[in-house]
């Protein structure tokens, strides 16, 4: 656990933050230019110090403020990865992985470079990778100093979308199966919505929201970010079952099932999935003799006026899924607030 509770005075800029994060999984820094996203991990490397407060780690105090409290940066036992690799040009990759490793074992070493993907590429030298290589590499050989936690800062910034995609598979790989918490910082929405377990959103140093992303995308204070355009639903699903034979997968959504491309995930393992508004109907009658697949029951909780369409958000299971519909179909429906829909998604993007 890493707990947060500080103040620091950047220039004009009063950055204050009190936050408690896991122990486990992914925590996204989430926010515009100058917002003080950077600043903030930066105090939890000790790079730079709060002017108020304290910052714990697990059972250790790294800074204290009050009680005159610090740990030197090289004590924090805390992994650094920026927005380029920062690998040394005279050493190959295993070189690299090996420099400053501290308790690893080789099983600890093979572990490592397995899980990012990197074997073929030991005995290569920087000047050869691709940005997504080096990145990796440099992953590589900050987690094998044995750090407590995992602070990335834009660690996709400098890379192409190919090569984002590529290092986006292998960090959300190594959410999963390293019992650290990361500090994730970025201000891109596909990475937030592939990689993020938590959000904070902060907005002129001040933490705006924190919480759950399912939840932050849904919170008012995060439509600015999510545009005028459409609106949109995250959910987190747990895989029912497969239909080999048509190549699908089914997802638990309450008590009903919410059809998907096929994926390789077993059941009773979750899957985030993004469905738009534009891809959603709603009908009073349960449509037969239809191409669409997934049609559910649920109940509309909002009805929410846009300049050129109208907002729907229907309540399935303990989730909400947002449709968009023109006034004219909301007059001509009838649509009030807790009445029963039928739900049509003819679209869904796994995550």
């Amino acid at each position: 656990m890493l707990h947060i509770n500080i103040k620091k005075q950047l220039g004009n800029l009063a950055l204050r933050a009190n936050l408690a994060i896991p122990s486990q999984g992914v925590t996204a820094i989430f926010g515009l230019s100058g917002s003080g996203k950077t600043s903030l991990i930066n105090l939890v490397s000790g790079l730079i110090q709060p002017d108020e407060g304290f910052i714990r780690l697990n059972d250790r105090t790294l800074v204290d403020t009050a009680n005159r409290q610090q740990i030197g940066v090289h004590q924090r036992r805390v992994g650094y990865v920026f927005q380029d690799a920062r690998l040394f040009p005279h050493y190959n990759v295993k070189g690299n992985l090996t420099y400053g490793m501290k308790n690893a074992s080789r099983e600890e070493f093979d572990y490592i470079v397995d899980l990012l993907g990197i074997r073929h590429l030991l005995k290569h030298y920087p000047l050869t990778l691709s940005g997504g290589e080096k990145q990796r590499v440099a992953i590589g050989r900050t987690l094998l100093t044995d750090p407590e936690i995992l602070l990335m800062d834009e660690p996709l910034s400098a890379l192409d979308v190919p090569r984002k995609r590529e290092l986006m598979h292998y960090i959300e790989r190594l959410s999963q199966e390293i019992s650290i918490p990361i500090l994730y910082v970025t201000h891109s929405l596909d990475e937030l919505l592939r990689l993020a377990d938590r959000v904070v959103l902060l907005e002129n140093g001040r933490v705006k929201a924190y919480d759950v992303l399912e939840r932050i995308w849904e919170s008012p204070v995060f439509l600015p970010w999510k545009g005028e355009s459409e609106q949109s639903s995250v959910l987190n699903l747990p895989v029912y079952l497969h239909n080999p034979v048509y190549k699908m997968t089914a997802l638990s959504l309450g008590e009903q099932q919410l059809w998907i491309n096929e994926i390789n995930i077993a059941p009773q393992n979750t899957v985030r999935i993004c469905i738009h508004s534009s891809d959603v109907s709603l009908a009073l009658i349960q449509p037969i003799k239809t191409s669409i697949r997934n049609i559910l029951c649920g109940q509309i909780i909002e009805i929410r006026p846009q300049t050129n369409r109208v907002d729907v958000s229907v309540r399935i299971g303990k989730h909400q899924i947002w449709a968009s519909i023109s006034k004219w179909a909301l007059n001509d429906l009838k649509l009030i607030q807790g009445q029963n829909v039928y739900v049509q998604i003819k679209a869904v993007s796994v995550m």
